[in-house]
């Protein structure tokens, strides 16, 4: 066996001396790029579609010569493993062309054994290599920074007593909701709590900004334990016209052709002469249903609630949910034992669902005490 081995690289030391020696001769430029590997296509004396459909046709016309021979013998009661030499031809046929069929693309493969072990591999392969490492060394990205294993993330300056409640609220001393009414400073809460996230997670917060907020704002409505916020980007629909004045609509919003969609429709609105909005009442409803063992005791309810001097006593209690909820009325339906009862309030500039449906159980906890045997079925009938 004959066994071919790489020839060692030469060292640096014989490198320097053979540039050295070669300073003052004329550089001979050689062309070594590899040719092209060879395809399995480029060794067939046929094209490939052609040597496809060969087998094809050789590997269906033999297996139909072969079921016919079977069917034949069956018939004339012949061993089945007595063949001729015409089917010894045909069983080797559809051997060889089920092979082919399988890999299909096997010569490829073939070829490409072939062709590592001709004596040149060698060479070309190494060129190859070098090239590619050439190639990866031009467009190599440079490393990333080390990470620290403990980091330590300070957005702003932080002052020795900030530091002992930051400290105090990664050990869990201080809780993280009690900053605001600690301190009394939602803006330096919102910073001790973002430098505690930080150093608990290690991951930097410093992508979402914390300066240029109202956080007093927000205090006790509409987020709990802030530690930054993110910008939205803000899109415009119009004009709408609206009894009889124009309107831009501005949108704040992440999500793709909602603003082109309401502009289409604010442009439908305009070409057919604009529309005419009336507010007939401003609340939010919710409606319970409770149910009694008797019509009698649900009739009684009915009374109770829409009775004015029981008016105030409810409003009061389901005012208790929020300072911006107001009740407005009750209005009672009876269907044989249930009581469908709607509540009607105000939210101010809120949705208010929340806030109501609190009111309402503040106030279904109150009847319990003189109606012991009410039953809630459901909060919204």
């Amino acid at each position: 066996m004959e066994i071919r081995r790489r020839p060692p690289k030469p060292s640096s030391s014989s490198v320097q001396h053979l540039h050295q020696s070669q300073q003052h001769q004329p550089v001979i430029i050689v062309d070594r790029s590899p040719s092209p590997t060879p395809k399995a296509s480029d060794a067939l004396p046929l094209p490939l579609y052609l040597t496809n459909g060969i087998f094809f046709t050789l590997f269906f016309s033999v297996a139909y010569y072969l079921l016919h021979r079977w069917r034949d013998k069956i018939r004339t009661s012949t061993p089945l493993h007595v063949v001729t030499l015409s089917e010894l031809a045909a069983i080797l046929s559809l051997i060889a062309s089920f092979i082919y069929l399988l890999g299909f693309f096997g010569i490829d493969f073939v070829q490409s054994v072939i062709t590592r072990a001709s004596p040149d591999s060698w060479d070309v392969e190494e060129e190859e290599e070098d090239h590619h490492h050439h190639h990866q060394q031009r467009f190599r990205c440079p490393p990333p920074a080390p990470i620290s294993a403990s980091p330590k993330f300070m957005d702003h300056h932080l002052t020795e007593e900030d530091e002992d409640l930051v400290t105090s609220v990664v050990s869990g001393e201080i809780p993280s909701h009690s900053l605001e009414s600690k301190l009394g400073d939602c803006y330096k809460a919102a910073s001790i709590r973002r430098e505690a996230v930080q150093r608990l997670t290690g991951r930097s917060l410093s992508g979402m900004p914390l300066d240029g907020f109202d956080y007093e704002s927000i205090l006790g409505q509409c987020c709990e334990m802030p530690v930054g916020y993110v910008q939205i980007p803000v899109g415009i629909a119009g004009p709408l016209l609206l009894n009889d004045r124009e309107y831009s609509v501005p949108m704040a919003t992440t999500e793709g052709c909602l603003v082109a969609s309401t502009n289409r429709g604010c442009k439908a609105i305009y070409a057919s002469g604009g529309a005419t909005a009336i507010l007939l009442r401003d609340g939010m409803t919710r409606a319970p249903v409770v149910r009694f063992p008797t019509a009698k005791r649900a009739s009684e309810l009915k009374f109770f609630l829409e009775d004015p001097q029981n008016f105030d006593t409810l409003a009061v209690v389901f005012n208790k949910s929020s300072r911006f909820a107001k009740l407005q009325g009750i209005q009672c339906s009876i269907a044989g034992k249930n009581l469908y009862i709607r509540f009607n309030c105000s939210t101010g500039d809120a949705m208010g669902m929340n806030m109501v449906s609190k009111g309402v159980q503040n106030v279904l906890d109150f009847l319990q005490s003189d109606f012991p045997d009410m039953e809630t079925i459901g909060l919204s009938g």
